[in-house]
């Protein structure tokens, strides 16, 4: 960017003050005509994005995956819809409370691709799925398939399904690096029986960021008969996808990570077609069984929460899907091309890179993850989080809109330099 461009644009932002959501406005038109994946490499665009956090400067913050910290300008509309909801009281509960969730509810669905009556607000994945998982009419003997590399919760109500009602669980493993998608969609199909009653699968997996070909997925599963749900906690407003083109039959996924919007909120999508076979967590009598919103009665809800949703679908198309995830991206790509080839470090993420977007993880040879995430903090001041589960040991690194390269070149570092 020539300096002409660059004093335009800080022109634009004001000096001295976190950049507003209107500031961010004009940001974005500036590079309107551009492609996104030059925009991704323009440093002084993201230094003005990151003008719009408040941050803590005790450390790096390379773990955004667990929760997604919110802009300042989407944090203090949050807050006033807490201080307008508290203003109202049970009136604001009692009246326009279901109106005001199913319209952000709405939102969530255009933004996912999908029909708003296929669509509900939950409080995160697990809330979601475990739904699904506990709410299938289980028989002893049914079959679910899954991966050891899924999330905790959800394999822990497999478990907890299979302690109850009999059923089976066959646990697969994904490979780390795999050559091809059909090497990762034989593995689902060769372990399908006729007794097979659900298929689980990562949209991207948490643990490693690895982007599994779900579409291809659904469409094996569905030739023999088997419904797939998707665990999409780290896909929505991370990659550009819309739900229908999975052919999936469930999707969960929480707004709180790369969504941005407050703690609580997660979405579940039920396809029309089955929204009558599921058990709701709750039960609710007013609503028919075909009814998407008999699979919401959750009690009182943190409706604040609701309300930013729409706020934060705002700001996500503000900065725009493509730019963010081509930003993202190169991120990922960046740190990891400088020490792919550092002998002692070991990737857990696909080499391919349109086999993962933002998240990465890495190891170092002969050291423990704990052990490891505690000397990027306490020496280089870098935060993330340690994975020593499902054949993965390392840390997960996961950048937001705000890092900058310079952060990236002090982790690429700091890995450089370590040895067990």
């Amino acid at each position: 960017m020539n300096k002409r461009t660059f004093l335009k644009r800080t022109s634009l932002l004001g000096i001295g003050s976190l950049v507003s959501y209107s500031s961010i406005g004009k940001l974005v038109k500036s590079v309107a005509q551009l492609p996104a994946a030059a925009v991704a490499l323009d440093e002084e665009f993201w230094a003005s994005i990151r003008g719009g956090y408040k941050l803590k400067p005790d450390y790096i913050n390379l773990e955004n995956g667990y929760y997604s910290i919110m802009p300042q300008e989407i944090l203090e509309q949050y807050l006033d819809h807490v201080r307008e909801v508290n203003m109202q009281g049970s009136y604001y509960m009692r009246t326009v409370q279901f109106d005001n969730k199913n319209a952000a509810a709405a939102k969530v669905a255009e933004l996912a691709g999908c029909s708003a009556d296929e669509v509900v607000i939950t409080r995160n994945t697990t809330e979601s799925l475990d739904m699904i998982i506990s709410g299938m009419d289980w028989k002893p003997g049914d079959e679910a398939i899954m991966a050891e590399q899924d999330y905790g919760a959800m394999l822990d109500m497999f478990r907890q399904v299979s302690k109850r009602y009999g059923m089976v669980n066959k646990v697969l493993s994904v490979p780390m690096d795999p050559k091809s998608d059909d090497e990762i969609v034989e593995l689902y199909a060769n372990a399908i029986t006729p007794k097979t009653k659900l298929l689980m699968v990562c949209h991207m997996i948490n643990i490693t960021g690895q982007i599994l070909p779900v579409r291809k997925i659904c469409d094996m599963a569905h030739a023999k008969g088997v419904p797939v749900m998707v665990d999409g906690a780290h896909a929505i407003a991370h990659i550009q996808f819309s739900i229908p083109d999975l052919h999936c039959d469930y999707y969960g996924a929480s707004l709180h990570k790369w969504l941005s919007v407050p703690l609580g909120a997660g979405m579940l999508y039920v396809k029309k077609e089955h929204i009558g076979k599921v058990w709701p967590i709750f039960a609710d009598s007013t609503k028919k069984d075909d009814d998407i919103l008999r699979l919401n009665h959750t009690g009182t809800s943190p409706v604040a929460t609701d309300l930013t949703i729409t706020n934060a679908i705002d700001f996500y198309h503000k900065i725009g899907a493509e730019r963010k995830e081509a930003r993202l991206r190169y991120l990922q790509n960046y740190w990891v091309a400088r020490v792919r080839d550092m002998p002692h470090v070991i990737l857990n993420t696909p080499s391919d890179p349109q086999r993962s977007c933002g998240i990465a993880n890495v190891g170092i040879k002969g050291m423990k993850p704990g052990d490891f995430q505690k000397i990027l903090l306490d020496k280089y001041k870098i935060y993330t989080v340690a994975i020593d589960s499902a054949g993965v040991h390392g840390c997960r690194i996961t950048p937001n809109v705000f890092t900058t390269v310079a952060e990236l070149d002090v982790l690429v570092n700091a890995l450089g330099q370590m040895r067990a």
